[in-house]
């Protein structure tokens, strides 16, 4: 029921073949081997830890005792495994105790643990973010005091960014902060949907807060940003007394039921103990660093629920009898995947995750080139996350849904499992940003902002592929797909820069899901465009497995032809 197989040889061709892995700096000493070992030692933990306890988490749920809350019976060991084995600080600077990996090599690693049990996955993502934030934004006290703790995965961290009147619209939370004279702040306040808020996985858990200063001013300009721990710090570094926050409820959803969606409470007793991050009225643009992460990390996850969702309903597929062949009189009953609707749903579902995941790694690979100053990269990053975020989160639903219908009554039964893929899937578009706010952001402060010099850009390098595509008879089919959504999208981003220039916002707002959707689905083109290109030349050169590279290009193929007309 719960079963997950790292799709690893899938991994390996995107990262060498179609992104680059290789080419990366912090790749020097690491061949192919050296990748693929590390991904099949992930691969065992999300297989063989992860995925049993994932259907009876999502059973279970969490329990809250008092102020403490107890995750479902497994999880705490599985993050001692997960915390033990390093794989918190593959992608952090040594100077912390990590790894130094590409965030590319990272992203691979953090979708098994995604697809084999997203709830869990929640923990670790939240960390990675508050490193970012703290390593960033932080202090050099701050940085000595939390990162080591914080990467090695011994401590955790959150976002505390809603509150009860104030949910994506930040400008409005009511949260105080009182500076102390010792320079420490007095937090009070109450936020809501705060994931992983509370847990018993680790001995300390670093909370990062938005609130306000008595004199801010409104709005989002006044915001500033503080690290409010569970336990405050002894004289060692170690956790000491307990600070004056604590979780006072946990949602009942409808998914992700083994991930701890916490209320918390700061300041019954006085005041919780907060240190500022950087300057006041600062916290939210310390806060993007956070949310991008996160952004691209919910990105993620939406490729791996997507994964998961496909690994299931081919499993099922294939042991499912029922019906015989359209063209077989005899009347011999046959396994469903042999019907030709329900291949279809599968190849729907297999080439949506294949241009997610391929998508989503590229941004990775510019993440990993904008940290060592490529302005380029970093414009191409700022582009890819809101349409990693939103594009790819939908996709998860759709491939999902399918994975449901593939397994027809038995879907809709908890039994089965497939109904918590699509359960799981469908908060992926709603936190760390709306569908519609990653379009808002696309279309205005990533499009017409720059007079859309970072689309133009990216479209530039997509009529490469379109030309290189339009050299090979065999992907014809894919040429003509592409070379239609291309054109349809620089018109779409054409009308869309006239419009906002011309000052009629609205209208742009009307259209801008349905624009990042144009994006997502031709972006998702173009990757599996090079994906068929790649398997093409490994072909020619006869260094690739031949079965392997007829059904990447074959995918590709069902891509254009299917999947890119729709929209």
């Amino acid at each position: 029921m719960s079963q997950y197989t790292a799709p690893i040889e899938d991994m390996m061709f995107v990262l060498r073949h179609v992104v680059g892995l290789e080419g990366l700096a912090a790749m020097e000493g690491m061949g192919a081997d050296d990748v693929q070992l590390v991904l099949e030692s992930a691969g065992k933990l999300a297989g063989e830890v992860l995925a049993p306890i994932n259907h009876k988490g999502d059973r279970q749920g969490c329990r809250l005792e008092g102020d403490a809350v107890r995750t479902p019976p497994g999880f705490k060991e599985a993050y001692a495994q997960y915390r033990d084995n390093g794989w918190n600080s593959v992608p952090f600077s040594a100077d912390y105790g990590g790894q130094g990996l590409p965030w590319l090599m990272s992203f691979a690693i953090q979708e098994m643990w995604q697809a084999s049990n997203t709830a869990f996955s929640l923990c670790p993502m939240l960390t990675l973010a508050a490193v970012e934030a703290i390593e960033l934004h932080g202090t050099a006290e701050q940085k000595k005091l939390y990162l080591e703790k914080l990467v090695s995965g011994e401590w955790t961290g959150t976002m505390n960014l809603t509150e009860p009147d104030a949910g994506s619209d930040l400008g409005a939370i009511k949260a105080k902060a009182e500076k102390q004279s010792d320079g420490s702040y007095k937090i009070k306040g109450q936020k809501i949907f705060i994931t992983y808020g509370e847990h018993d996985f680790a001995p300390n858990i670093i909370h990062m807060v938005l609130a306000r200063t008595p004199d801010a001013p409104a709005g989002t300009r006044g915001i500033s940003l503080f690290i409010v721990p569970k336990f405050l710090l002894d004289a060692q570094g170690n956790p000491g007394a307990r600070n004056d926050v604590k979780c006072v409820s946990i949602e009942h959803k409808l998914g992700i039921h083994a991930s701890p969606t916490c209320t918390m409470q700061y300041g019954d007793a006085g005041g919780a103990t907060g240190y500022l991050v950087g300057k006041e009225n600062e916290g939210l643009k310390y806060m993007f660093t956070m949310m991008n992460n996160a952004r691209m990390g919910v990105g993620l996850q939406g490729v791996a629920l997507a994964e998961a969702a496909y690994q299931h309903a081919l499993a099922y597929a294939r042991g499912r009898v029922q019906g015989s062949r359209l063209t077989d009189k005899t009347g011999g009953r046959v396994a469903i995947i042999e019907h030709p609707d329900v291949k279809r749903m599968l190849l729907f579902m297999k080439a949506s995750v294949e241009a997610a995941r391929a998508l989503t790694y590229e941004a990775a690979r510019a993440m990993d080139l904008a940290h060592k100053g490529d302005a380029a990269a970093q414009a191409r990053v700022d582009l890819l996350t809101p349409v990693v975020k939103a594009w790819c989160t939908e996709t998860a639903q759709d491939v999902a849904s399918a994975g449901v219908q593939i397994h027809g009554g038995m879907g809709f039964i908890e039994e089965t499992g497939a109904a918590q893929h699509f359960r799981d899937a469908r908060i992926l578009p709603i936190y760390e940003g709306t569908t519609g706010i990653q379009a808002m952001d696309l279309a205005f402060r990533k499009t017409i902002s720059n007079g859309g010099a970072a689309a133009q850009a990216w479209l530039a390098e997509a009529d490469e592929t379109v030309a290189a595509l339009s050299a090979s008879a065999e992907l014809r089919d894919l040429h003509a797909g592409l070379k239609g959504g291309l054109s349809a999208l620089r018109e779409a981003t054409a009308w869309v820069l006239k419009t906002g220039g011309a000052n009629d916002p609205d209208a742009v707002a009307a259209v801008c899901v349905p624009y990042l959707k144009v994006f997502g689905y031709v972006a998702g083109g173009v990757m599996m465009a090079r994906a068929a290109l790649a398997a093409q030349a490994l072909e020619q050169k006869k260094q690739g497995d031949e079965s392997f590279c007829a059904r990447k290009k074959m995918t590709a193929r069902f891509y254009a032809t299917h999947i890119l007309p729709q929209y």
